[in-house]
């Protein structure tokens, strides 16, 4: 049995997307959120999903305390310190293709400055910058015709894909590779696949 940690601190999509491909499959999920009030928090609760509330001061002891296979940063607001980075494997997704629009605000920031493509990627967060590795990354096209909602959305959209697959493949220590965005959609999850999460 796996066992992976979902650390969330504001939206609630991609843990809905991820409870859903991960039911009553191998992995034995942890909720984790540092803010009691957020969306991430009371979601989990509607869904009846147990989540702990983990202050950022209180991360290293219970990360040093917790042997995770994988822990994956869901809208997390924190920035975590290099000796948390060191208690396990962590990764987080970006609404760039990074390096553009690196930080806060990536989704907005893009739209604004014209570009005909971003997209998402998953990446390994370090203690050191410089090893962080990017692990998986999907293109959206913005058309002169594209409103800012519907990039927006097809950004989220991509991200519910993406994230559960590249989770998937990491759990299993194998390579992500775009053929198993398509084989997701047969896959035999109780959610029926990867349809998104709008």
């Amino acid at each position: 049995m796996k066992k992976l940690a979902l650390l969330g601190s504001a939206d609630s999509f991609l843990l809905e997307s991820l409870i859903k491909y991960f039911n009553n499959v191998y992995v034995q999920i942890s909720v984790l959120s540092d803010d009691e009030h957020c969306n991430f928090y009371l979601k989990a609760k509607d869904l009846g999903i147990d989540v702990k509330y983990l202050s950022f001061e209180k991360s290293f002891e219970y990360f040093s305390s917790h042997d995770f296979d994988l822990i994956a940063l869901c809208d997390y607001r924190n920035e975590l310190s290099p000796d948390i980075l060191e208690t396990g494997k962590f990764i987080n997704i970006h609404p760039s293709l990074l390096p553009a629009f690196k930080g806060k605000d990536a989704i907005e920031r893009a739209f604004m400055a014209g570009v005909k493509v971003s997209g998402v990627t998953v990446h390994s967060i370090k203690a050191n910058d410089s090893d962080e590795k990017i692990i998986a990354q999907y293109p959206v096209l913005i058309s002169n015709l594209t409103h800012f909602d519907e990039f927006k959305s097809a950004i989220y959209d991509v991200e519910c894909k993406l994230y559960p697959v590249v989770i998937d493949k990491l759990l299993k220590d194998e390579v992500f590779d775009f053929s198993d965005l398509i084989s997701s959609n047969d896959c035999p999850n109780s959610c029926g696949g990867c349809g998104g999460c709008h």
